[in-house]
């Protein structure tokens, strides 16, 4: 159901803020699956709105929402660039999930002055069965998003995802059933299939190609699928390096919130292409028995640190010689790997008028031992003496890419009970080492809360914050819920947000606003409402 938009002032951001609540009234808050909304139908809340104060043009409201009249923060240094990240399961083989809650979502955020939203792009939705590209469903949603005047951040996931339910390609499954070493592997045993193993990343394992040559076909189908998009709606492509999209080593429990237990992970280096590079490099070294596999005295996933002997806080293993052998070893597996993608995201994207990113996650459980088990186990030698991520920010501005750090929701005091846990002190490392190194910081949100919420805007309304551009993760039922929503809005109005063009934004729309009054049904006997 379309309405026509009539021109006319907004005299006040509270009243434009009005137009939003309308919009999002109209939001039935009923899960279909994880991180999926359904829109429900609100006829009689609509109608009392627009009778009592009518709809007003985009035009007026976009100017109203993005110059907000007070700061209760005070003024901040520079701009920030607002994105949502879409639900992660927004569009499945076949179709946009929920297309028509998605589109009156996007015109939501259009109105609060959200410059676009980021896009979870799945390797096994594209190459489903071969290596064959069918782009169809993704090409649609970014059209739907153009159509809605906002920009868009691509997410190209390489990896798979337990919540929800998005495995690795049905075609690289069969291939890791026949030679299950592609996989990451245990001391157990236990393979992880998050994505593939570092060490196969320039072995003939894919039907004899190897999986730098898969995933440089699959940018390339991309860039050319998506020409008409980039530079215009497409303003930034993020490229996946890891589990969870990040750069790190599937570590943590399985079936675990990955970083979010509070176990230490175990060492991942028993497929025997890792223990076959671990020999080679052990022997290289005149150390041949330390190539025989990972640490003997580490713990399993969820123990203590203190309970064997390998991160013990005083005299442990990884203090020896042993220790800085295989820690500088695995550790620069990681950071090869990490190396090898970003060259390859640049050297398919750097001509292309787009920002280039990649994430890396805050490992902050056990950051206050000296051996930082958690960020060990995830492949970060960042111990006490010794930053681990200075080479990783060397390594991203050698590339030309910027870095996403998830997690400002939990910074600011935010610690983990019996886990020796401290976000903010990590973050603080962490933006140290990009500031020194000149890389480009994006943050991210890792949850949904008002605290986390205000733990974001004391960052953002730093006079120190290295952040220009903020993806707020993610869109679905709890993001649009009376009880998150309200919050949500008060923090876009408290950001100096850069200017929207209502121009380009009557232009996109071509002077008219989707407002689905029955999206679920989609039974088409909605009646046109007009303004007075």
């Amino acid at each position: 159901m379309e309405f026509t938009l009539m021109q006319t002032v907004v005299a006040t951001p509270e009243l434009a803020r009005s137009r939003v609540s309308v919009i999002c009234s109209c939001v039935g808050r009923r899960m279909v699956g994880r991180n999926q909304i359904d829109f429900g139908p609100a006829r009689t809340a609509l109608k009392r709105r627009s009778a009592s104060s009518g709809l007003r043009s985009v035009r007026a409201e976009m100017a109203a929402v993005t110059l907000p009249s007070s700061r209760s923060e005070g003024d901040m240094a520079h701009p920030v660039r607002l994105f949502v990240g879409l639900p992660l399961d927004v569009v499945s083989k076949c179709s946009i999930n929920q297309e028509k809650a998605i589109a009156y979502g996007l015109r939501a955020l259009k109105l609060l002055g959200i410059q676009g939203v980021e896009l979870p792009l799945w390797w096994s939705i594209v190459q489903p069965e071969s290596s064959a590209t069918n782009w169809s469903v993704y090409l649609a949603l970014a059209d739907l998003v153009r159509r809605a005047g906002l920009q868009l951040r691509v997410s190209l996931h390489l990896h798979s995802s337990a919540k929800p339910a998005v495995p690795l390609p049905s075609w690289i499954s069969r291939i890791a059933d026949a030679n299950p070493d592609v996989l990451f592997t245990d001391l157990a045993g236990r393979r992880s299939h998050d994505c593939l193993s570092f060490a196969v990343d320039d072995l003939p394992v894919l039907n004899g190609r190897t999986p730098m040559e898969v995933y440089e076909d699959f940018f390339l189908s991309f860039r050319s699928a998506f020409s008409e998009f980039v530079g215009n709606t497409i303003t930034e492509i993020s490229v996946s390096l890891g589990p969870n999209g990040e750069l790190r080593y599937p570590s943590f429990p399985p079936n675990s919130e990955n970083h979010q237990s509070g176990g230490i992970g175990v060492f991942q280096c028993y497929d025997k292409y890792m223990l076959a590079n671990l020999k080679k490099h052990a022997e290289e070294n005149g150390n041949p028995l330390w190539g025989l596999g990972g640490p003997h005295d580490a713990p399993a996933y969820n123990q203590n640190p203190d309970t064997s002997g390998f991160f013990r806080e005083n005299h442990g293993s990884w203090e020896t010689p042993y220790g800085n052998f295989f820690l500088t070893w695995y550790s620069e597996q990681l950071l090869q790997h990490g190396n090898r993608l970003l060259s390859l995201g640049h050297k398919v994207f750097g001509d292309m008028p787009v920002t280039l990113s990649a994430k890396v996650p805050l490992l902050h459980n056990w950051y206050m031992s000296r051996s930082h088990p958690a960020e060990l186990t995830s492949g970060f030698y960042n111990v006490e003496g010794r930053d681990g991520y200075d080479a990783v920010a060397a390594m991203f501005v050698r590339n030309h890419f910027a870095m996403i750090v998830p997690g400002f929701d939990f910074a600011d005091g935010f610690k983990t009970q019996g886990s020796l846990s401290d976000a903010e002190l990590l973050l603080s490392q962490i933006l140290e080492a990009c500031h020194k190194n000149g890389v480009r910081v994006f943050g991210e949100n890792m949850s949904l809360t008002k605290l986390g919420i205000e733990r974001i805007k004391r960052h953002l309304f730093s006079d120190a914050s290295p952040l220009r551009s903020f993806t707020y993760q993610r869109m679905g039922a709890n993001f649009f819920s009376p009880e998150h929503f309200p919050l949500f809005t008060d923090f876009v109005r408290s950001l100096e947000l850069p200017e929207l063009d209502a121009d380009d934004v009557l232009s996109n729309m071509g002077g008219k606003i989707s407002l689905p009054i029955d999206a679920a049904s989609g039974n088409g006997s909605n009646r046109l409402m007009q303004t007075v």
